[in-house]
């Protein structure tokens, strides 16, 4: 061990004549393992709301929506479909057509966004239908004048919209388009009855909360439309390369087409995200600004405490050098110690909660039902850094101030 070091191992040994000073480094290591476990902490639930948003929204929706600009709609779009499937970094495609109308049973009504789909494509794009917990989405499957038992169509829906409307499998269901007919009275808003198969639980609210599937062929019909779809929907390899190929896809298919992604549709929320893990990383660390100045004050308390022994040790021939490093490394012992403490803490708690979802929330207002839990290593590293950083930054007066002394000065009453 270099001298210097094990000098300040000594000295944080304090004795009984020291105490108010082992107390205050005690809180000094308390601090900074406050401070770096509720940064962890922190930065892991900012991080398990990020992923999870993102798993959820790209389980339900696609990486990238092609739409036509001018039209009401894509009406080659069998041969575009097949066209653009053949595009690099494409994995899947599917055609959809969206709406919203008002679904009621009795009294109860909501509105809602209606997609027509096929399943067969559907399913390679988005989970939606793969997460239906009560009832089969299979009858969509079922071409329109299929046998099927019933001779009203299909539709699933989602959990918290089924609650509202008190439907079950096998309720009945109307749905008024306001794509509406004319006739002598006026437009009349046109409607259809729909047999529910199926409820899907995708976990996030918005989507349960307001979407419902029907086949395609019967959306075409409700409003109104020949064989036109409002949307062509693919799925890449790479979904950070949405913005790229969505470019890409926009040139393949020719003018009055654009695209959107997912990126550009979640733009601020994901924004918001970011700018709150940096405030939580800012106001956080101020725990960990405050230990510092404990370990600031301790050091003081210990060079006022110890400045006969720093004399002898100049006399004996030690450097100003090395009483500084004597000094700085206690402050560093006491910033490893808290450090270690703190990463220890906070990733066993993340670790917990990750594991046991401890946290409940309102899915109504969130979205989830609990606080996600995402630790990563190089959070670890990063408030590590920083709180080694700054504990440094607290030695350099107290070990400045006790490089200057003097032993003639501090022996002279001895």
């Amino acid at each position: 061990m270099r001298f210097e070091l094990f000098i300040a191992a000594r000295y944080l040994r304090a004795k009984r004549r020291q105490a108010v000073i082992g107390v205050i480094t005690a809180i000094s290591v308390i601090g900074v393992a406050a401070g770096v476990a509720s940064l962890i902490v922190a930065l892991a639930i900012n991080n398990g709301f990020r992923q999870d948003l993102q798993e959820r929204l790209l389980g339900s929706t696609a990486h990238v929506g092609l739409m036509h600009v001018q039209a009401d709609g894509i009406r080659d779009w069998r041969n575009l479909l097949a066209r653009l499937s053949r595009q690099p970094h494409v994995v899947a495609a599917a055609p959809a057509l969206y709406e919203q109308v008002l679904i009621s049973r009795g009294a109860r009504a909501t509105g809602a966004l209606l997609k027509g789909a096929l399943p067969e494509y559907e399913n390679k794009v988005s989970e939606i239908l793969k997460t239906v917990s009560l009832g089969s989405a299979a009858e969509l499957q079922r071409a329109p004048g299929a046998p099927s038992g019933e001779a009203t169509p299909p539709i699933v829906l989602g959990k918290d919209m089924a609650d509202d409307l008190g439907a079950t499998v096998g309720t009945v269901v109307l749905v008024t388009s306001p794509q509406g007919e004319l006739t002598p009275f006026g437009l009349v808003p046109k409607y259809m009855r729909f047999r529910v198969v199926g409820i899907f639980n995708s976990g996030f609210y918005d989507y349960d909360k307001s979407w419902a599937y029907i086949r395609l062929a019967d959306a075409q019909q409700l409003f109104g439309l020949g064989d036109v779809v409002s949307v062509i929907e693919f799925k890449l390899d790479d979904l950070y390369q949405a913005g790229v190929v969505g470019a890409q896809l926009e040139q393949a298919a020719g003018t009055g087409f654009m695209t959107t992604n997912w990126m550009e549709q979640n733009r601020a929320l994901f924004r918001a995200l970011r700018l709150e893990r940096v405030v939580t990383f800012i106001t956080i660390g101020l725990i960990v600004l405050v230990a510092a100045l404990n370990i600031l004050i301790s050091l003081i308390m210990m060079v006022m405490e110890k400045t006969r022994d720093i004399a002898v040790l100049v006399s004996m021939g030690a450097r100003s050098g090395q009483v500084r490093r004597i000094f700085i490394a206690q402050g560093v012992l006491i910033g490893l110690l808290g450090t270690a403490a703190g990463l220890a803490l906070g990733y066993g708690i993340s670790w917990l909660g990750a594991r046991y979802h401890l946290i409940s929330l309102s899915p109504e207002v969130y979205s989830i039902d609990y606080v996600p839990f995402a630790p990563r290593a190089l959070d670890g590293v990063l408030v590590a850094a920083v709180a080694l950083a700054i504990s440094f930054l607290a030695t350099i007066y107290p070990s400045w101030a006790a490089a200057r002394t003097q032993p003639a000065e501090a022996l002279r009453y001895e």
